[in-house]
């Protein structure tokens, strides 16, 4: 769905989820997060990722990875004049106030903002005096602009540091590092310029009460005392981390004492070995979550530590799977008193909210920026580029409401509705993979639903087609739309139609198969409604051919029906009502 500016207000479903109607500055008591009020808030919260720092995945350039080698391949395409105007025009385009509107329309309270430490101080090994600090408008301005639009909206901008001085970590695109200069932890001169930054940035928003909080450091993963501890996710002491977290808090209190400090452990965010107690008595203790089961057990070790150390939780960043992992994840946190923040609100992909499309002639950019492809000149590039940066913009990416659904709706009703207005008159066709919104198990049944990247033996992926909507259903494209593929046996789709007409229709499914052994069925309220029919051997996985149902009776009005695959192994496109 592309989103126009207009529909901003449509597309608001779930705003009575989300909205923390701000009071003031957020503080901790006790292990809840309140307002100025006393009220508990819990934080529903979306991350800026690709925004001040981009990550290669974000933008089908995995094999490069850091930022500072796209823009490096950028740059070797259209020179260092016009990849800095790129950048300006990336930052302007990519987060605008109409973004901000729409989130605070579809629930959010708040907003994590990953910045790049580069946007507002020079590198340590950069600076014209050693030790001095230079300070850079274009980061403060940037921020400035992004919470003068929160605040307009009443909710929080939470400020993370995600690449830091010299990076954090041994996973390098997430603090664009570069390994062959001395790390975060390698350098004093690194970690002395992030604790001035954070200085900076507390005198500018101590005042600000729409700061939600300092979230310090983005996912650390580093082995201090085990070198070879890459993800740092089984260090014992964590000593040096501990150190660092406290003198930036240090440098903080002295001109701020209004905000919440955001602390975050050791192998990207979990590792809390060696970290508490808390040093401050207004401070969260945030945690990451990806690709693991959502029950109990995979957050209880941080319930424990909230319940000895008597501190709030934040599930700082988690997302990109499936619909169904988003409620179910969702739902979790919030049953045990814990706020969220989801990451990314838009990339290349379609588990986010919004999806950046590509750009005519992306693949060869792609091609000759990874060394893959035949040389592309400079003036074909820049308009490539040119139309990404018109892409990044929201009203021109695509909006995946089911994405949004599930991670609001989905979390508080069980119910489906329409995915889109299925009005249903003497002669109609509807798209199969147009089915309702709403949960496995109610809008549709799938039997891989979601990705456990992160848990062995489990090897799901969701959706295998990743493309149109993000549940569990297998959808792929061909030249004419998309279908429904990958069918297994007991499968189903549910739509909720608007007949305008009581009669017997004829239902016509168009279907495609390499083999004659699928059969289909239509049910209503669990009934069946005609016969079980056979799926015809189209000759191919693409070779489209209708399985009609007939003497199926409709009434006028709501209807719901259910397309069961009763023996898989073949794709449906299209769904076909016809009036007897």
């Amino acid at each position: 769905m592309k989103v126009k500016p207009a529909l901003i207000a449509f597309l608001c479903t779930a705003v009575a989820f989300g909205q923390a109607n701000a009071q003031g500055f957020l503080k901790t008591e006790g292990k809840r997060i309140v307002n100025a009020k006393g009220e508990a808030v819990i934080l529903r919260g979306m991350g800026l990722g690709g925004d001040m720092l981009q990550e290669g995945y974000m933008f089908h350039l995995s094999n490069l990875g850091q930022q500072y080698k796209i823009r490096a391949g950028i740059q070797n395409l259209i020179g260092a004049e016009k990849t800095a105007r790129f950048y300006d025009k990336w930052l302007a385009n990519n987060t605008r106030k109409i973004d901000i509107d729409s989130m605070a329309a579809w629930g959010f309270n708040s907003i994590r903002l990953p910045m790049h430490y580069a946007l507002y101080t020079l590198p340590a090994d950069e600076e014209p005096i050693a030790g001095k600090d230079t300070w850079l408008e274009k980061g403060f301005a940037q921020t400035d602009s992004l919470l003068k639009w929160c605040a307009a909206n009443k909710i929080y901008l939470i400020l993370d540091m995600h690449a830091t001085p010299g990076g954090q970590g041994n996973d390098l695109a997430i603090s664009d590092r570069n390994p062959d200069k001395p790390s975060l932890w390698q350098s004093d001169a690194n970690r002395q310029k992030m604790i001035a930054l954070w200085k900076k940035l507390a005198e500018r928003y101590v005042n600000e009460p729409y700061i939600g909080g300092y979230d310090i450091i983005n996912e650390p993963n580093w082995g201090f005392e085990d070198p070879a501890d890459k993800r740092g996710t089984t260090e014992k002491t964590n000593s040096p981390l501990k150190k660092l977290m406290m003198d930036v808090t240090a440098a903080i209190r002295r001109v701020d004492k209004n905000h919440i400090i955001i602390i975050e452990g050791n192998g990207f965010g979990n590792n809390y070995n060696g970290i508490l107690p808390k040093w401050d008595d207004n401070m969260v203790l945030s945690f990451h979550k990806y690709g693991n089961f959502n029950n109990q057990g995979s957050i209880q070790k941080f319930i424990d530590l909230r319940d000895q150390f008597n501190i709030p939780l934040w599930m700082g960043e988690s997302g990109e799977n499936s619909n169904t992992w988003f409620t179910e994840a969702i739902g979790l946190v919030e049953r045990n008193n814990i706020g969220w923040s989801w990451w990314p609100l838009k990339k290349m992909g379609i588990n986010n909210p919004l999806e950046i499309k590509e750009p005519a002639g992306y693949q060869k950019l792609l091609d000759h920026i990874s060394g893959k492809g035949s040389k592309l000149s400079a003036t074909e590039a820049e308009t490539i580029l040119n139309q990404l940066l018109e892409n990044l913009k929201l009203e021109n990416n695509v909006y995946h409401k089911d994405v949004t659904d599930a991670m609001f709706r989905q979390v508080q009703s069980a119910a489906a509705k329409p995915f889109k207005s299925n009005n249903i008159t003497a002669n109609t066709t509807l798209n199969a993979v147009d089915y309702d919104l709403g949960r496995q198990g109610v809008a549709y049944y799938d039997k891989d639903t979601a990705s456990y990247q992160y848990t062995p033996g489990v090897k799901t992926v969701g959706n295998r087609g990743h493309a149109y909507r993000n549940d569990g259903v297998d959808i792929e494209a061909d030249a004419d739309g998309y279908y429904v593929f990958s069918i297994e046996d007991g499968e189903w789709l549910h739509y909720t139609l608007n007949i305008k007409k009581s009669g017997v229709y004829t239902i016509k499914l168009s279907v495609a198969s390499p083999s004659a052994n699928g059969r289909v069925s239509i049910l209503a309220q669990g009934h069946q409604l005609g016969l079980t029919v056979p799926v015809p051997n189209t000759g191919g996985a693409q070779n489209w051919q209708t399985a009609e149902i007939k003497n199926v009776p409709l009434k006028a009005g709501v209807n719901k029906l259910r397309v069961l695959a009763n023996t898989g192994g073949f794709n449906f496109k299209s769904i076909q009502f016809i009036m007897e």
